[in-house]
């Protein structure tokens, strides 16, 4: 066996985030300092996965509400975007690099959930490519810096999976949820409009397309507020919006389900809402971001 370390390369730094260290600081300092943080930190974050300079400002709010003086395990469960896979898989590597510094894969954790024989191994291409889950390394980094060397991340990239599958991920993974010392990110864009995405619903009795799309994203965000798996499936088979990290949603809808059975008594709200631009006309395109804590009580 060797002991070389392996590494994941920060291969969406300098194009999606800035790929110098003390830049990216200055930036996360600027949206974090905008937001308000709630009472209770959060037990898991929803957020999204684009460009900074698109969604960099609305992620804040969600990160606003992580306490790193009590988390010490980060799993962060995002979609796959290029390659076809019907379940969940697990990183190769032992570092994720940010330009703020490197994060560490939970080896004892990974190691649990390679057992459960649900997972399998992600190519290191594969997670190279993959921007579900880097996005969210800055973020984390920058949320955890006062107690940098006390905590590990868990990367999960989730695939295309049924719902009898999210149940599954979902009841093994609300054991881990259930720990205090731990967070769940889940990475998801809102609704992706426009010829180019394939998809164009419009309600005409809500006006402009971009009030018909808001409409439908804050339907959405209103169900997984309410915690139910069921109905947030059977909204995305109504409409079939675009929501990118429904999947890992799914999981995290399930999961709570699990603790909630056990007498956890758990809520959930978004705070925050954008979208990259107003749709107008059947030209335009656009993409919504949404930004969202769970509490335990």
């Amino acid at each position: 066996m060797s002991n070389r370390v392996l590494c994941r390369e920060a291969s969406h730094a300098g194009s999606w985030y800035s790929a110098s260290g003390p830049q990216l600081n200055a930036q996360l300092d600027g949206w974090l300092s905008q937001v308000q943080s709630t009472k209770q930190p959060a037990r898991a974050i929803i957020a999204p996965h684009a460009g900074y300079t698109y969604c960099g400002s609305c992620a804040a709010h969600a990160y606003k509400q992580v306490d790193p003086s009590i988390t010490r395990r980060i799993f962060i469960l995002g979609p796959s975007h290029h390659v076809p896979l019907s379940r969940c898989a697990l990183s190769t590597v032992d570092i994720y690099r940010t330009p703020l510094y490197d994060l560490h894969i939970d080896q004892k954790v990974y190691a649990e959930l390679w057992k459960t024989g649900m997972f399998e191994r992600m190519s290191l291409p594969t997670d190279e490519d993959e921007h579900s889950i880097e996005m969210h390394l800055p973020y984390t980094a920058k949320a955890m810096e006062s107690h940098k060397d006390e905590f590990t991340i868990v990367p999960v990239l989730v695939g295309a999976l049924s719902e009898s599958k999210e149940q599954e991920f979902g009841k093994l993974f609300s054991k881990y949820l259930a720990d205090p010392s731990n967070l769940f990110v889940i990475s998801s864009d809102f609704c992706h409009w426009g010829q180019r995405f394939r998809y164009t619903y419009y309600d005409e009795s809500q006006g402009e397309i971009y009030r018909s799309i808001e409409n439908l994203d804050k339907m959405g965000m209103s169900i997984i507020e309410q915690l139910d798996p069921v109905s947030f499936s059977n909204y995305l088979k109504k409409y079939h919006n675009t929501i990118c990290g429904r999947h890992p949603i799914g999981v995290l809808l399930n999961a709570i389900t699990e603790l909630q059975k056990n007498g956890i008594n758990m809520s959930f709200s978004f705070l925050n809402y954008s979208q990259s631009s107003q749709c107008r006309s059947w030209q335009d395109s656009s993409v919504s971001y949404a930004a969202g804590a769970l509490m335990v009580h």
